[in-house]
């Protein structure tokens, strides 16, 4: 699930571009400063940082356009959405930074190909109207005649567990609500939804799609992920889910599939879409890498490891898959060597995968880290193992086997926030009494994430930030 990263680190190489920009219709006074800077490079691409400074009135919903030099190309932006057509650049705000005050600035990056060295963007211009160059004088303001703003009540808070019997949650915050799909463990795939994550608790189990019937997938519903992807007729969620037969031994008969929904509700109506694969796979989730989508989760070539394959599209696989990772540390291979549960997550230009290690049967279940530190995430050898763990049981907390995580944002999307499910004693299976439990993290200086400890069941916990009091 992709994070909107805060602000890029590292050196960067200022190249002055200091504009000024008129304001569009009824902001009649508005202009800027644009700094940009190359924060980093590497062979053949490089992270660019883009600080827009508002030196007149407000402006209310953002798109500012420039021009590369041939071969520079977009591959990801954060904190704006970033489109290319030949050298020309348009990067519109997030929603959550659409407003820039008179005085205020707002920022956001990229990583793109070619080289950042050697020429400057040029052209900029915001909301469509050219840079003049200059700052302008803000329009007089009545004075206002009107009650002052009131200060803004206390947050809310809650507690976990936000969904009592939840193995393998997936949490999305869309349209001012969470929407929450969790393991059933049988026919059906079910989702809540919440304007509070603390309301999740409590919020009725809605069936969304009923397996019932399916050959190759009617039973022993697991690990539902639902993205938000580009489709043949626009935006559409896919959901990726594990199920297999009716059968005693079923394990062996489970399989990964995938959903469409028929418009942009994470409840559908849903439809089946295709099954990925004719063999024993799990833990499906979707890595962007670019433009490209690849299609990762976890497999048994002898040792239960992570892999990655090529997608076409939401539903298509196009190439070979690829061993990513296996357990090899001694902490991933605690009752048994397991590697499940890939997760991407993104941050100011770097790309990681967040994956649960050892058995989920015992108490030692928990989170290792992969970084992408080169350009090919089909490479194995572009990816670096932390040594550690990354997250893991604290006896302390009474949480036990904290894993199967994944991720999502506050709704102001100034916090990352992770969603996962654990244990309350050492004796816990791995089964349908594990909790779904879900806290704030933050970033450490070197720009990996910093999880912190699990926190014991029943903290008081203050809300994403942004969230409604209702």
């Amino acid at each position: 699930m992709r994070l909107s990263p805060t602000r890029a680190i590292g050196a960067a190489l200022l190249l002055g571009a200091a504009v000024a920009v008129p304001a569009v219709t009824a902001q009649a006074a508005v202009a800027c400063r644009v700094d940009y800077a190359v924060a980093s490079q590497w062979p053949g691409g490089f992270t660019g940082n883009v600080t827009v400074r508002n030196l007149g009135d407000p402006v209310n919903g953002w798109r500012l356009t420039w021009n590369f030099t041939a071969g520079q190309q977009i591959s990801q932006a954060w904190n704006a959405t970033a489109t290319q057509s030949g050298t020309a650049v348009t990067a519109t705000d997030a929603g959550y930074n659409a407003a820039i005050p008179s005085g205020g600035n707002t920022t956001f990056g990229f990583n793109a190909t070619g080289t950042g060295t050697g020429s400057t963007p040029a052209d900029f211009a915001l909301n469509g109207v050219p840079c003049t160059g200059a700052p302008v004088t803000p329009t007089p303001t009545p004075t206002p005649t009107v009650s002052p703003t009131p200060t803004p009540g206390p947050r809310n808070t809650f507690t976990n567990p936000i969904k009592s019997r939840g193995p393998d949650p997936w949490l999305t915050q869309h349209g001012g609500y969470y929407y929450l799909a969790t393991t059933t463990w049988n026919s059906t795939i079910t989702m809540r939804r919440s304007r509070t994550l603390g309301g999740l608790a409590t919020a009725p189990d809605t069936v969304v799609f009923n397996l019932a019937g399916r050959a190759n997938g009617c039973c022993n519903m697991w690990a539902p992920e639902f993205h938000l992807l580009d489709g043949p007729n626009g935006k559409r969620w896919y959901m990726y889910y594990v199920a297999g037969q009716n059968v005693a031994d079923f394990n062996p008969t489970q399989r990964l599939h995938v959903l469409e929904s028929a418009g942009t509700d994470p409840m559908g109506p849903y439809t089946f879409k295709a099954d990925l694969g004719g063999d024993w796979q799990l833990d499906a989730s979707v890595l962007r890498h670019g433009s490209r989508l690849y299609l990762m989760g976890t497999y048994n070539p002898g040792t239960q490891s992570l892999f990655i394959t090529p997608l076409s599209n939401p539903w298509t696989i196009s190439g070979s898959r690829v061993r990513l990772s296996s357990p090899t540390y001694a902490w991933e291979r605690q009752t048994a060597a397991v590697a499940e549960g890939p997760e991407p997550l993104y941050h100011n230009g770097k790309t990681f995968v967040i994956y649960s290690a050892s058995a989920c049967w015992g108490p030692d279940y928990k989170l290792g880290m992969l970084t992408l530190t080169g350009a090919d995430p089909l490479n194995p050898a572009h990816w670096t193992k932390h040594p550690t763990p990354v997250f893991q049981r604290s006896d302390a907390n009474s949480v036990y086997a904290p894993g199967h995580n994944g991720f999502f944002t506050s709704p102001d999307g100034t916090e990352d926030w992770i969603v996962y499910h654990a244990n309350s004693s050492a004796g816990g299976g791995c089964d349908m009494n594990r909790s779904t439990r879900a806290q704030k993290f933050t970033w450490n200086a070197d720009g990996t994430p910093n999880f912190g400890t699990p926190v014991r069941l029943g903290t008081t916990l203050t809300s994403p930030s942004g969230e409604s009091a209702s």
